[in-house]
């Protein structure tokens, strides 16, 4: 990832990955009765869930949900990273405040838009954009994020995917951060 500087991962962030992969072992056999087919990403859930309650997936389109939840569980069975939701569909309104916010702390909406877009742009109204969490599972989702149209879409935001299945698994051009527009090479704007 480009990125300013490297954050080595934490022992604790090691310790509940370990415990949360434990989890979804335990937790297998209970998901397997409930929906056989669907096991491991049912006690993945679970384990996540219990890892991250404050997690909340509603709102997202059911693209997205469905891309979120196939490449987090192969994050945790495959490789035992864990990725976490801190941010995802958002209500106008709350886009809106987060917008006005920081136009006050930058003292300008265009200096705002570096960090923060209104309603109206935002793929987090739009139910497609994914802020996760930790630094690993950003990494993990940034290398093996194409098989499931999540791409990081910006430089400046480590943690902010979005899925873009019209992509047809070739990653979007990354942006230095959301305020930027650029017309694409058959004069649509972006």
């Amino acid at each position: 990832m480009s990125e300013p500087r490297t954050i080595p991962p934490r022992p604790r962030d090691r310790l509940f990955a370990a415990a949360t992969l434990v989890l979804a072992v335990l937790l297998l056999p209970a998901a397997f009765v409930r929906h056989p087919r669907r096991a491991r990403e049912l006690a993945c859930r679970w384990a996540l869930w219990m890892r991250f309650p404050a997690e909340d997936l509603t709102g997202l389109t059911d693209g997205a949900l469905a891309a979120f939840t196939a490449a987090r569980t192969e994050a945790l069975w495959r490789h035992g990273q864990l990725i976490g939701l801190t941010s995802g569909y958002r209500d106008p309104l709350v886009q809106q405040r987060m917008f006005d916010d920081e136009v006050r702390r930058t003292g300008s909406p265009a200096s705002a838009r570096m960090l923060v877009l209104p309603p109206a742009e935002s793929p987090h109204v739009k139910g497609i954009a994914l802020d996760v969490r930790p630094h690993e599972g950003a990494r993990w989702l940034e290398e093996h994020g194409a098989r499931y149209d999540l791409y990081r879409m910006y430089d400046n935001e480590w943690w902010h995917f979005e899925h873009r299945p019209e992509s047809g698994g070739t990653p979007p051009r990354r942006l230095p951060h959301p305020g930027v527009r650029y017309v694409s090479e058959n004069g649509q704007q972006m």
